[in-house]
């Protein structure tokens, strides 16, 4: 079983896998609204409800926790920020096979504990402004845990809304998993490639 911090920290990862831009731009326009904001974290939360109640084996979760990444998670401005620095130098395809590779690596670290969820629910409260993007607060309810405050942060950034940060009690997964991807890139001493063909098995 999970202790405290690490379960709420896969909290973050799993639901938003967390996950967050290089920072928006306070030139473009804001045409998401609020409630255009809770809709999208309505349908992610019900979305990710009916897989822990579906008691299905791991391996589908997996698979369904890739589809709901895809869909809701803005993956591409999430796999950039997580690597930071190192992804203003990537040719096309590198920053194509990084991506995808990201995509893999994150689905299977949260998606083989997903079922720690079960028995458990996310409900949404409400939505707010925040500078170029909203903010939606939900309530996590798991079993054997008081019940603790996770906020998405939504965006229509790249045409579509969807979310590219989401905070654990005030704990940022973009910052967590650019730790993690840091020290992944830092290991093999800034090698792109390497790190990439190690993400295409993590998790």
């Amino acid at each position: 079983m999970l202790n405290n911090l690490t379960r709420r920290h896969f909290v973050g990862g799993a639901l938003a896998l967390a996950i967050a831009p290089l920072f928006l731009s306070p030139r473009a326009a804001l045409a998401l609204t609020d409630a255009q904001a809770k809709t999208m974290v309505d349908s992610l939360v019900a979305r990710i409800n009916q897989v822990i109640s579906s008691g299905k084996s791991e391996a589908a979760i997996i698979k369904d926790f890739e589809q709901i990444f895809d869909q809701y998670a803005d993956v591409a401005i999430i796999a950039q920020s997580c690597l930071g620095p190192a992804a203003r130098g990537l040719s096309g395809a590198q920053q194509a096979a990084y991506t995808a590779a990201f995509r893999g690596y994150i689905t299977r670290k949260y998606g083989k504990r997903f079922r720690e969820f079960v028995g458990g629910r996310i409900e949404v409260n409400s939505v707010k402004e925040v500078k170029t993007w909203r903010e939606v607060v939900s309530t996590a309810y798991l079993r054997g845990e008081a019940p603790f405050e996770v906020k998405f942060l939504v965006s229509d950034r790249s045409g579509r809304d969807l979310f590219f940060d989401m905070f654990i009690e005030g704990i940022s997964m973009r910052l967590t998993e650019r730790e993690e991807i840091g020290a992944m890139l830092d290991k093999r001493r800034g090698d792109i490639a390497a790190l990439t063909a190690d993400l295409q098995t993590a998790g």
